[in-house]
């Protein structure tokens, strides 16, 4: 089934807000009984010992055909902080989309914030598994979902012949440092531990992270040997030395977005380096200064994980970002020091993180780069 809609999207595969999602999508996965729950991942993670197999959340897909009445997935009006871009936009396209792949939301943890979508195709039981893409999404550490203007990309790179995983993560300031990466890393063990049921291989997995979620992908493909975790890492505007955003926001020059930047790191990190400068975080519990706040911020800067072995890296960045290219060439450098391969590129505009997905060369180029990285062997 194919539908030509119109939607609101920074680019036409970035989003969708009325698309129904096909009957079947429980398919592969053990059989669901009305009271059952899905694992829960640890934060060391551990997914435990049981495989996927609660029912879908509220308001996800039902179990209808795709010729019956379906259920749209809702939009779940998470926009950017203050109407600030984190990669949603408003332009109207229109478009044809995709075939629709099957769809699933599972629970890789506890908390509410810890559910992962998945979205595969049927390619029989003789089929060779699947490559995996896992997407972090932005928001400034501090909101974003893993629906939103992501899911048309999901479907899209569906098509490309991966299995897609989208994963949220607990926010700031609620969660602090390093609360959001060992969702990450509970996120991708969950996904490796029960690859068979979406038919997806556990030895090729990249991560695409856009914004925060960029730093996050980040950690992922550098701790420890990066390979162990991922094969590949492509990063949209990721603030990878979160200490640079913070000193970029307190400019004199700082545009809004860097300022809300700042003061994310903030509250993210519980703490602000040195003497307070009137510039407080969101929201939450009185934070500490100073020399308390350095081992924090060092860990959730990635250039101090890098090691050889690490996972191959794509920046990419607006040349008018309001997180600068500056934020990933320092980490290439090191990266190409320790012999991973690594590529950063630019786009002209002042686009940020998926907003990136509206220049033409973008999206092929990413769905190139994971092909070669992904492609059968890579892993050994």
């Amino acid at each position: 089934m194919r539908k030509v809609l119109v939607c609101g999207a920074a680019f036409a595969a970035t989003c969708v807000s009325a698309v129904a999602i096909p009957g079947g999508a429980q398919a592969n996965a053990p059989v669901p009984t009305p009271s059952a729950t899905v694992p829960s991942v640890n934060p060391t993670g551990d997914p435990g010992t049981t495989g996927p197999s609660g029912g879908p959340e509220t308001g996800a897909p039902g179990s209808e055909s795709p010729s019956a009445s379906s259920t749209t997935l809702p939009e779940n009006g998470t926009g950017a902080p203050d109407g600030e871009p984190d990669g949603t936009v408003t332009a109207q396209a229109v478009m044809v989309t995709p075939e629709l792949p099957k769809f699933r939301t599972y629970a890789y943890g506890k908390a509410a914030a810890q559910k992962i979508d998945a979205y595969w195709r049927d390619t029989g039981p003789r089929a060779t598994p699947r490559p995996v893409v896992l997407i972090l999404h932005g928001g400034y550490w501090l909101q974003g979902d893993k629906g939103g203007g992501w899911k048309y990309f999901a479907r899209r790179l569906t098509e490309e012949g991966f299995v897609v995983m989208s994963a949220n993560y607990r926010l700031a300031p609620r969660a602090h440092w390093p609360a959001q990466r060992d969702d990450s890393m509970s996120a991708l063990a969950f996904v490796k531990k029960y690859a068979r049921v979406w038919n997806a291989d556990p030895a090729r997995v990249a991560v695409i992270g856009s914004s925060a979620g960029g730093q996050l992908a980040t950690q992922l493909g550098t701790l420890g040997t990066g390979t162990d975790q991922v094969q590949g890492v492509v990063a949209l505007s990721p603030p990878n030395n979160p200490y640079l955003a913070y000193q970029d926001g307190a400019k004199p020059g700082a545009t809004p977005s860097q300022r809300k930047l700042r003061r994310a790191v903030a509250g993210l990190m519980n703490c602000e380096p040195g003497a307070r400068t009137g510039t407080e975080p969101e929201a939450g519990a009185e934070i500490g200064t100073g020399a308390d706040c350095w081992p924090r911020l060092d860990d959730a800067s990635t250039v101090t994980h890098v090691s050889p072995g690490d996972a191959p890296m794509l920046f990419m960045h607006a040349t008018g970002d309001f997180v600068p290219v500056a934020q990933s060439t320092g980490l290439a450098g090191a990266l190409r020091a320790a012999g991973v391969d690594t590529t950063v590129k630019t786009v002209e505009g002042h686009l940020h993180a998926a907003q990136l997905l509206t220049d033409e060369n973008t999206y092929p180029t990413i769905v190139s780069w994971l092909k070669n990285r992904l492609k059968p062997g890579s892993a050994e």
